[in-house]
């Protein structure tokens, strides 16, 4: 099961937003124009994204500037749709159109592992290429009161929770729960 919401920082606080990515967001880019529609005043954005008990995601928008990604696991990400949004290829930290880092080869429904025996992939296969760790800016909310320590040391399944309580966003997170 997935969540997904946008927090817009403004004069008064945070406000939040569920959205349906998939209905709206096909690319970084789409999900970035969506969070700054959020935003008029180029506020900071987050975009926050769980799968249940799997991991988590957090895009940070900050006006015109280039999205900031954290992924609490890159491996169960890949396997989801909401995650091959989020894992790009400068994020992963290989070149674009490495062959060998072929997201489009894995089942991204989320639920299931990728076909075959991918663990013995001696050709270096997109499942070797995607760790099983977290990647990204983990110092991305840093200056909003969670440091990149506790960042990297929530549960997936109740790190949004955490993140939104750190910000003083937990209420209004929880309204469109």
């Amino acid at each position: 099961m997935y969540f997904a919401a946008l927090l817009a920082r403004t004069e008064d606080g945070w406000e939040a937003s569920d959205t349906e990515l998939l209905d709206n967001v096909e690319t970084l880019s789409d999900l970035a124009d969506l969070a700054r529609e959020a935003s008029p005043e180029d506020d900071t954005v987050l975009v926050l994204i769980e799968q249940e008990d799997a991991w988590f995601g957090v895009v940070r928008i900050d006006g015109e500037e280039d999205p900031r990604i954290y992924v609490s696991d890159a491996a169960a990400a890949a396997r989801s749709s909401y995650g091959e949004i989020l894992l790009t290829d400068e994020l992963l930290g290989r070149e674009p159109g490495d062959d060998d880092a072929d997201l489009d080869s894995l089942d991204l429904d989320g639920t299931e592992e990728p076909d075959g025996d991918s663990d013995d992939d001696e050709d270096g296969g997109a499942a070797e290429a995607v760790p099983h760790s977290p990647v990204g800016d983990s110092e991305i909310l840093d200056d909003l009161g969670v440091s990149e320590k506790e960042l990297k040391a929530l549960d997936a399944d109740d790190a949004l929770n955490a993140i939104a309580e750190a910000l003083g966003a937990s209420e209004v997170l929880e309204t469109v729960r």
